[in-house]
């Protein structure tokens, strides 16, 4: 497995992200769960393609942006 260093500015990071949600939203058009069971699972089977759109990226610590919490 070949590992290449990319360097991603903030902006290039949350555009390549916002693709992997366009590319969700385009999925083609499922009918409405009917039971909160197929919701549920319609949710997951969602969060699962997600991930999987994410882990295409391979995102350095340094990429994250600094945050302060002030209360």
């Amino acid at each position: 497995m070949v590992q290449m260093s990319i360097k991603l500015t903030r902006r290039q990071a949350a555009m390549a992200l916002s693709g992997s949600a366009v590319l969700v939203a385009q999925a083609p058009n499922t009918p409405l769960p009917q039971t909160p069971d197929e919701e549920l699972k319609a949710a997951k089977e969602a969060l699962q393609r997600s991930e999987e759109q994410l882990d295409k990226f391979n995102l350095p610590m340094s990429t994250e942006p600094a945050v302060h919490f002030r209360a």
